[in-house]
Parts: C-alpha cells; sequence; structure tokens
C-alpha cells in the first residue's frame, strides 16, 4: 500500500512537472492585427459547425490543446504535450499562439470527456478540416488516417471512449506544401505577391456528436426548385433502408409540406408556392428529418432554380427562369491574424454584409473553402457564389496520374459535401490553368462533376486554356476587360456564343496605405511594386475602378456581358488592390459613386432582358440601394451546448458567449450619430467647421473617406466594429519570414 501511495504521489509529481514546462498559449503578434485579434480567447468559434445538420446533442473541443513539433507517426507521445496551441488555428497564425513556419510534421494532444448521458448512444468525432494529412488516435487506437487539407471528416469512436472518466485524443498532422502536387491553392512556403503563407494543421473546428447506436443520418442531399419540387437523400450508416420523415416550415413554424420516404435513396415531393429565394429576399425553410430509429436532424433549404439559356438571343444565366447579372469580388478568405481561420464568425461576416452594402450580389471564394457557416451567411444575406476548386500549385511541373486522381478524389468529395446550400450557383474547377494537365483534362472532369450535381453550373476552366467545355466563357484581362464582347487579347479565347459570357476576373487596381495597415513582412512589402497596377491617392483609384465599371457596363449593353468578378475584397500580404486593407479598418471605395456605379451595371442588364431593378431592392439584382441594413438578432444556443472550458484555460479569460446570430431586415434609422456624420462629411468637403485645422488636401480626403466609413459602419448595424484593442508597436520590418 506505502508503495502505491508513492507511486500515485510520484505520478502526480511528474504531471505537474509537465504542466509547468509547458509553453502557455498566448497570441503570438502577427505582422499585421485586427480588431478582432486580441478578443478571440480560449473558446473560439463556440457556434455550431454543421448548419445543415444540426443535433441538440454536441460538444466543442476547441480551445487549448497541447503541440509539439518533432516526433514520428511510428511512435506516439503520451500525455501533454510541449506547448500549448489554440485550436482551431493554422499554426503558421499568430492566434495559434506558435506563428511557427517551418515545421512540416507535428502532434496535437488533447484530453476530453463524454457526457454521462451519451452511454446508450454512438459517439462521433468530427473535424471540419486538417491541413494536410492527418492521423487519428484516440486512448491510443489509431482511428484513421485522412488526406485533403479543405473537407470534413468523421470518425466513429464509441469503441474507444470511456464514460465518467478522461479521454485522450492524439493528432499526428504533416504537410507537404511545395514539395507535393497537391490541391493547396495560393498557399507557399515562400510566399511573394499573389501567393501567401501557408496554412497547416487544424484550421477548423472539432467537436463531438452522439447519435443513436443502430442507425442514423450522415448526410443530407437537398434541392428545392423554383417550381416547388424538392428532391431529397437521406444517407444513413444503416445497411438497409427504412422509413424517414421530412418537414419543411416557414421561419414562423407554418408547415410548408411533409412527405414520408426512404432513407438511401433519392426521393421528391411538391411544396404549394414556396417564396422563392434571391438575392435580394433571401427566404429560407426550416427542415426536420426524422428516423424510425429516433434519429432527427434539423436543416433548411431555400428554392431556387439555376439554368442558363437564352433571353434575347444571348447565353445567359437563369435564376429561378430569369437572367440575373452575377456581379461580385475575387474573395481570398485570408486574414493577417488567422490566415485560412477567420477570427471568428463575426469577422467572418463582415466581409461579407459590405459586399452587400455595396451592391453586389455575388462572391467569388478563390481556390479555398470557408467553414460551414460561410455559406450559411451567404444563404442568408442572399450572396450568390462561385466556389473554386482548391488548386494544385500554379507553375512548375504538371501533376502525374496519382496526383491527377487524387485532385479528382477531393474535388468530388468536396462536391457533395456543399452542394446542399441554396447561394452556391456555380461550381469552378480549374484557374488560370493552375496545375491543368495539358490537353483537356477539365473536360472529364466536367462530367464528373455535372453527374454529382445537376442542379448547379460549371465553369470548367476561369481564365485560359479553355477547350470549350461548361457553362461559361470566361475571360481575365485586368486593365481592360473583355466580357462576352467580339475583341479578345489571348489566343483561342474568342467569346463562344453557345456559353455564358463572364468577366471571371479584372480589375486589381492599387493604392499603397501606410505601414499601419501593411502586412509587415519584408518579402511582402517588397513585392507590392508587382500589384497590376497601383494608384498615387484615393481620387485616382476611385477614377479607375469607374472606368472599368463603366467598361463592364457598356459590355453588357452592347455585347453578352453576363457577369464579373471584381478583384478585390481584401489586400492580402502583398497585394494592395482590395476594397479594404489586410486588417479591414481601411475603405478605399468612395461609397456612393461605388453603389451608383453598381447600380448602372445592373440596369445595362435589365436593358437587355435582365431581372427588372428599380433602385428599391423590391427586384432586382440583389443591391440594396435603399440602405436598408442588416442587423444581428442574439438568442441563445441549445442548452445541450458544451460550456466546458477547455483544459488547462480555468483562470484565462475566454470568449464564453454561447450565442448564434440570426439575421432579419429592418428598416433605416436616423440617428443623433449618424447627422453628426454628415455634418462631419460636408465640413471636411467644404473646408469647415473643425476641418479648418491645419490638414492636407491629402489628409483631409483620408479623413473624409474614414468618415464616410464609419458613417456606413453606423448604417449598416457595425460591420466593421472598432475597438479599443492594444496594439503592440511593431519594428519597421517583422524580419524575412
Amino acid at each position: 500500500m506505502l508503495w502505491s501511495k508513492i507511486a500515485v504521489s510520484f505520478a502526480g509529481l511528474y504531471s505537474l512537472s509537465l504542466v509547468s514546462a509547458q509553453t502557455r498559449y498566448e497570441v503570438q503578434t502577427p505582422p499585421l492585427d485586427t480588431d478582432w485579434t486580441y478578443k478571440v480567447g480560449t473558446n473560439p468559434w463556440p457556434e455550431h459547425p454543421r448548419p445543415l445538420l444540426k443535433r441538440e446533442a454536441w460538444k466543442s473541443l476547441n480551445g487549448i490543446w497541447t503541440w509539439r513539433g518533432d516526433g514520428e507517426l511510428s511512435n506516439p507521445p503520451e500525455g501533454p504535450l510541449d506547448r500549448e496551441v489554440l485550436v482551431p488555428a493554422c499554426i503558421e497564425s499568430g492566434l495559434s499562439g506558435l506563428q511557427i513556419l517551418d515545421q512540416r510534421e507535428f502532434w496535437y494532444q488533447r484530453s476530453f470527456e463524454i457526457p454521462d448521458d451519451w452511454k446508450d448512444q454512438s459517439v462521433l468525432l468530427h473535424f471540419e478540416a486538417v491541413d494536410y494529412n492527418s492521423t487519428v488516435f484516440v486512448n491510443g487506437k489509431q482511428k484513421t488516417n485522412h488526406i485533403g487539407g479543405y473537407d470534413r471528416f468523421t470518425i466513429d469512436v464509441t469503441d474507444n471512449v470511456k464514460f465518467g472518466e478522461s479521454n485522450e485524443l492524439l493528432v499526428f498532422v504533416s504537410d507537404p506544401t511545395d514539395s507535393q502536387v497537391i490541391p493547396i491553392g495560393k498557399q507557399t512556403l515562400r510566399p511573394s505577391h499573389i501567393f501567401y503563407r501557408s496554412c497547416s494543421g487544424i484550421w477548423q473546428q472539432v467537436w463531438l456528436e452522439a447519435v443513436p447506436k443502430e442507425n442514423y443520418i450522415t448526410e443530407l442531399d437537398v434541392a428545392a426548385g423554383a417550381d416547388g419540387k424538392v428532391a431529397v437523400t437521406v444517407h444513413t450508416s444503416g445497411k438497409s433502408s427504412k422509413p424517414v420523415k421530412v418537414t419543411i416550415e416557414g421561419q414562423d413554424g407554418t408547415n410548408l409540406a411533409s412527405h414520408d420516404g426512404t432513407t438511401d435513396e433519392e426521393f421528391s415531393f411538391t411544396a404549394t408556392s414556396p417564396k422563392l429565394w434571391w438575392p435580394d429576399s433571401p427566404t429560407l425553410y426550416n427542415l426536420t428529418v426524422t428516423l424510425e430509429s429516433g434519429d432527427e436532424v434539423h436543416s433548411y433549404t431555400g428554392f431556387r432554380t439555376i439554368s442558363k439559356g437564352k433571353v434575347e438571343n444571348v447565353t445567359r444565366p437563369l435564376l429561378n427562369g430569369e437572367f440575373v447579372f452575377q456581379f461580385g469580388t475575387l474573395d481570398q478568405g485570408f486574414w493577417p491574424d488567422g490566415l485560412h481561420t477567420p477570427p471568428n464568425r463575426e469577422a467572418m461576416i463582415s466581409d461579407l454584409k459590405l459586399l452587400k452594402k455595396f451592391g453586389f450580389n455575388m462572391v467569388r471564394k478563390h481556390i479555398k473553402y470557408e467553414p460551414h457557416l460561410f455559406y450559411q451567411a451567404c444563404d442568408e444575406l442572399g450572396l450568390l457564389v462561385i466556389q473554386d476548386m482548391p488548386s494544385l500549385p500554379a507553375g512548375g511541373r504538371k501533376p502525374n496520374d496519382a496526383e491527377q486522381a487524387e485532385f479528382q478524389r477531393q474535388l468530388e468529395i468536396l462536391v457533395n459535401q456543399h452542394k446542399s446550400y441554396p447561394s452556391i450557383t456555380t461550381w469552378l474547377i480549374y484557374n488560370e490553368a493552375w496545375g491543368q494537365r495539358d490537353g483537356s483534362p477539365e473536360g472529364d472532369l466536367t462530367q464528373l462533376v455535372r453527374k454529382l450535381d445537376k442542379s448547379r453550373l460549371i465553369n470548367s476552366v476561369s481564365g485560359w486554356d479553355d477547350h470549350g467545355y461548361g457553362d461559361f466563357h470566361d475571360n481575365h484581362n485586368y486593365a481592360a476587360p473583355q466580357c462576352g464582347t467580339p475583341f479578345y487579347s489571348r489566343p483561342k479565347t474568342p467569346y463562344d456564343p453557345e456559353r455564358i459570357g463572364i468577366a471571371g476576373e479584372y480589375g486589381g487596381i492599387g493604392h499603397n496605405v501606410s505601414i499601419e495597415h501593411l502586412w509587415n513582412v519584408k518579402q511582402a512589402i517588397d513585392s507590392i511594386p508587382e500589384t497590376y497596377e497601383i494608384n498615387k491617392d484615393l481620387e485616382s483609384y476611385n477614377y479607375r475602378s469607374g472606368v472599368l465599371f463603366r467598361d463592364i457596363r457598356e459590355q453588357t449593353e452592347r455585347f453578352a456581358c453576363s457577369g464579373a468578378v471584381y478583384t478585390q475584397t481584401s489586400d492580402v500580404e502583398g497585394e494592395v488592390n482590395g476594397l479594404i486593407t489586410y486588417d479591414r479598418r481601411f475603405i478605399r471605395p468612395d461609397v456612393e459613386k461605388w453603389q451608383s456605379e453598381i447600380a448602372s451595371i445592373y440596369e445595362a442588364a435589365a436593358s437587355r432582358g435582365g431581372r427588372e431593378w428599380d433602385g428599391n431592392g423590391k427586384r432586382g439584382s440583389g443591391s440594396l440601394l435603399d440602405l436598408k441594413r442588416w442587423t444581428l438578432k442574439q438568442y441563445k444556443m441549445s442548452s445541450n451546448a458544451s460550456t466546458e472550458k477547455p483544459t488547462g484555460t480555468d483562470e484565462r479569460p475566454s470568449t464564453t458567449a454561447s450565442q448564434d446570430d440570426e439575421w432579419e431586415f429592418v428598416n433605416e434609422k436616423e440617428s443623433q450619430s449618424s447627422d453628426d456624420h454628415v455634418k462631419k462629411e460636408n465640413d471636411l468637403e467644404k473646408g469647415t467647421g473643425e476641418s479648418k485645422k491645419e490638414m492636407s488636401d491629402e489628409e483631409r480626403k483620408r479623413e473624409l473617406n474614414k468618415t464616410k466609413w464609419e458613417g456606413m459602419q453606423q448604417q449598416s448595424g457595425g460591420v466593421y466594429p472598432h475597438r479599443e484593442v492594444k496594439v503592440p508597436s511593431y519594428p519597421k520590418f517583422m524580419g524575412d519570414w
């Protein structure tokens, strides 16, 4: 007995020494921060991560884990590791607490407990995304190896977990960025200009879920059309088909339709007179799906039909049978503090709200997939989504047969995992020939995607190396867009009248800013002159963007332009051509001017048979020029959601808000604060009032732009809320990263 007590005491002391030896978590100062950087805390992303498949019984494993940057897969470590790390976050990011740029293999560890009321159920472990190759161990047992940096995966850990005591989760990650030809997008170990710092590790949420042991729903495929027809496939874990019930309700709880079907095969039914989903009226309906085994999941859908057809003898993209001109931005989805991972949901959605405010009705998600909450926000806000497949590396060698097969495998998985979001209108396979083999590999891939999802359009090749496949003729010509025109600059790319004409990228108008808004890394600063075009001041920036807006408008009026993608939403590292800077603190466009220019493009489309637009947001492309605004209505998450603090974080500040966001339209209300901003704008424009103080013309322009921006924030319900944060002092450069 004495030796037993001594052994236990020694083990306890050893455990305490490990904890004390660990490097505790704290945000590492990034080369540039945002207003959200120091507000993330140690309980990030508390929202349920899968809006299209929700159950009541779930538990987040986000928060503080431990990490080690050495070791081999064949020799898993035991117990807490050397350093604390925040999950989810790329290890190269400041938010991770590591900001390590040269580690290709590493371990994660955390302990967790299973709620007692899950004893009679199966337990699933979900990873929303890990970049790139991950091997998962639960209580010492290897459970799976997963390849791919953008798709989610699930493990049944029922037979490996213990109830009433601690369980250990280990994850080994290897990331072959730059050393292998893999779907990677713009990540690189040698970032410069249009290629950015890589993202390695667990960069999206990790969570547990309780499901029935007998049979449970694994996936829902839902497509609801403008004719009211609903096609549903309820995928399950069972080996045989079972009865299933689907109920569709409005936001007010009114029953729209109910239908009994069979699992694991498609069935369809018709809802009577549903309200359709439009960018300016994004009506969504709640779904409840119930199995006889007792499993019940909640989801949603929107009724809309995406197609192409002739309108006044021009091939057009159609939404609910009408030509809707698709106009949006190229959206990279990078953040200076989190890289691939936005600081939080509020930050992520603020970019989308900004686009809506300008009047854009579309976003091109550029060679990256986002957390599923991003697509839910697009569904709710009414933003059409062109979704790119993450590209193979640009330049260098082309993929061999095995690498091409892996690209195809991941393409298929990602389409299947996202095809029930109403806002996604188009799948885009290749961008500017990056990783595109010689010949026409897009032909077979187009057929594959068409087989997977017949309800959407396909842009087989965006930019060049186009061999005539897919639904779009997509031209990239930044300084002089050529959208559905009879003139062109690149060989083999004349407009194809049987396909939809679109400018898949154009613009890229640059404007440099002061160092406090720049990614403070030497390679990035040095690459700024590579921007397609840099304007000296905001006046010339807005003039040049206006010239390109007029090009698109005229090509819409005269030729066959059906959509355009302006580069880009925000600056990223060495690129300074965003509507907003990388830190999301400074806006370049003249807001009213841009709103007017964008409206004129929709009006041009309407003159060619497009969906009518009356300037009031009541009909049309989703432009919100009546300055209606989105606000947040807070409501508490399910009481069953986990509120457990991550291991080792009891005494540290944590963002513990257990709230989700629900959007609703409200009418614009004038406020005294708004009046103050109007007065300040007038003073700055006329050089009166407070603006009489000594101020150069450029300073006055910058202050005027800032004032308009702040007023716009108030009108939009706080698009980019400015908070008082502790801003570290930076050296001239952060060094060669």
